[in-house]
Parts: C-alpha cells; sequence; structure tokens
C-alpha cells in the first residue's frame, strides 16, 4: 500500500530584478531553475514568484500582506534590499523593513530565508559595511534563515554579469539557485 501523497506547500520568492530574471528568459532564470530542481528532489514545493524589477524593501513591504493571503506559503525567500542600497536609502530603515516582512511572514505561518547582498565599494565602506550587516542583524532579529550573499562564488567575477555589472548573466543563475538551495534545506524539512 503507497503513503498517501503530502499536499503541495508554496515556497514564495520575493525580490526584485535580480528573481525576476532580468535581462534574461524567465524559464533560465534561478527561480525557475530552483523550481525545476524542486519538483524533481521535492514534489511537495511548489515555487511562486512574486518578484518585481527595481523593488526596494518598502515597496515590498506595502504589497507583502497581498502576496501572502494570495499564495499562503510555507516558506518565503526574501530577497529585497539591493535597490535600497544602490539608491542609497538609510540602512536602518532597509532593516526595520526586512524584519517588518520577516516578522508578517512568521505571523502568517511561513519560514523565512534572508538572501543577503553587498554594494560596490564606490558606496564607501561605512555604507557598504552597514548595508551588508543589515541582512544578518535583520534576520536574527526576525528569527529567519540567513544566506549571506546571494551572489556568493562569483560576485567579484565579471564574467557572471550583464555589462550593467548589476544583473547577473544566465551562466550565473544555477550558481544562484544552488546557493538559495543550499541555504533553504534546513526549512525545506520542516512542517
Amino acid at each position: 500500500m503507497c503513503a498517501p501523497a503530502r499536499a503541495a506547500q508554496t515556497l514564495l520568492v520575493y525580490g526584485d530584478s535580480v528573481s525576476a530574471a532580468y535581462g534574461i528568459a524567465e524559464q533560465r532564470g534561478w527561480v525557475a531553475l530552483l523550481a525545476a530542481r524542486l519538483k524533481r528532489e521535492r514534489a511537495d514545493y511548489i515555487v511562486v514568484n512574486a518578484s518585481i524589477s527595481g523593488e526596494t524593501t518598502a515597496g515590498g513591504l506595502a504589497r507583502l500582506p497581498k502576496a501572502l493571503a494570495a499564495h499562503r506559503p510555507a516558506i518565503v525567500v526574501l530577497a529585497l534590499g539591493g535597490n535600497d542600497g544602490l539608491r542609497g536609502l538609510p540602512v536602518a530603515q532597509m532593516r526595520q523593513n526586512l524584519v517588518r516582512m520577516i516578522e508578517q511572514c512568521r505571523s502568517a505561518g511561513a519560514r523565512v530565508l534572508v538572501a543577503g547582498m553587498r554594494l560596490p565599494p564606490n558606496y564607501g565602506p561605512d555604507y557598504t559595511r552597514a548595508f551588508e550587516a543589515a541582512f544578518a542583524e535583520a534576520a536574527k532579529a526576525g528569527g529567519a534563515a540567513l544566506l549571506p550573499f546571494l551572489f556568493e562564488g562569483f560576485g567579484e567575477r565579471d564574467e557572471y554579469f550583464q555589462p550593467d555589472r548589476i544583473h547577473p548573466n544566465e551562466a550565473a543563475q544555477p550558481l544562484i539557485a544552488e546557493n538559495v538551495l543550499r541555504a533553504l534545506r534546513p526549512l525545506l524539512g520542516a512542517r
């Protein structure tokens, strides 16, 4: 006798242009690659991509309640903040927005993975250090898991980026998917 199949849970990716596959075909972006991998390995998860190019943490915070109600995720990958940094927005406000989003996700019953980002050095050492630390601080304050740097392993290599040197190219997408999956594994088994 076969065990009954478990109902699929939703993994919501909530990010900006990096997660929205800016400049490449959507099906070749890291979120689609992660979805395909999970479909092969973990049929009990479906991936929904609610990422919007240009999104900041303030914009993400404003639209999060609707996204949580619509998708009822078991896990949220929170990949926002890059645009806050590129625009030089206050790090304290970004951190607070991240904490509030984590809290909303957790109140809705979702486990959260915060995907950290780094900035180019031209933003100055004080701002770049504070920016990078904000992701870990928000994850700790909100009780979320942390992927310290979404571009771990290739972030300093130009050949993995589009000409703007901000958005990863198609060759980088499997690397991002692997970074996220590695950080997600402890959350996937929890119910």
